[in-house]
């Protein structure tokens, strides 16, 4: 806790008070480029995965980067509704991450079989389960762990298709759905390909950002 209170300390009498003027403009209201889903662990940082400032992205965050389909009426699915309709947000992005705790124990349910809130929880990720039970059962858990967060990132976009918020900004062509996976290791962010269907990493080249393909 000390860690903290020193931080809070000095963001109040270094930074905030170097930023006055842009933290005067925060206060009068928010207009964020995207939501941003991801994962609670404490590894993953948004803003610095981006390089985003406050107020830029209107961040979720639990475990397993995880969206409750239509029916849950749940925290998620409130917020998301308000940065889309209060907000005007037009980009939807769920980050998975390599290495995630959720994942693995979704793969292997004894190990937060202690944990019978986590346990709850992860039934809205059964479908990824159920796809790497059917058709990757051959593969050591490491590799089977890695498809399972993208899968787990595309089982979530289905079901933010499923709320009605969505769904109506789909059909007006007024918001886009972004699937990505951070590697923690790395620092890569593998973006979702519509045409290859797979998650590619994110290069700069002359001309702008391209996804390369492996």
């Amino acid at each position: 806790m000390e860690k903290l209170l020193h931080g809070l300390h000095q963001f109040q009498s270094e930074i905030h008070q170097i930023n006055q003027d842009f933290f005067e403009h925060l206060s009068k209201g928010q207009s964020p480029e995207a939501i941003f889903i991801t994962c609670s662990d404490s590894r993953v940082v948004p803003n610095l995965i981006t390089t985003t400032a406050p107020g830029d992205l209107f961040v979720i965050r639990n475990a397993g980067n995880i969206v409750p389909p239509y029916g849950e009426w749940s925290g998620e699915e409130a917020s998301i509704e308000y940065a889309i309709n209060a907000l005007n947000v037009k980009d939807i992005v769920v980050c998975g991450h390599s290495q995630c705790g959720a994942i693995k124990g979704l793969l292997k349910p004894e190990a937060v079989s202690n944990l019978p809130a986590v346990s709850h929880w992860l039934r809205h990720a059964q479908d990824t389960k159920q796809l790497i039970d059917e058709k990757y059962a051959g593969l050591d858990f490491d590799k089977a762990l890695d498809i399972a967060i993208q899968e787990n990132v595309l089982v979530q976009i289905e079901h933010l298709r499923s709320l009605p918020c969505i769904a109506k900004k789909i059909m007006k062509r007024e918001i886009e759905l972004h699937a990505w996976t951070y590697e923690i290791e790395t620092g890569l962010v593998y973006i979702y390909d519509v045409v290859s269907e797979d998650f590619l990493p994110l290069v700069k080249t002359d001309a702008g950002f391209e996804l390369k393909t492996l």
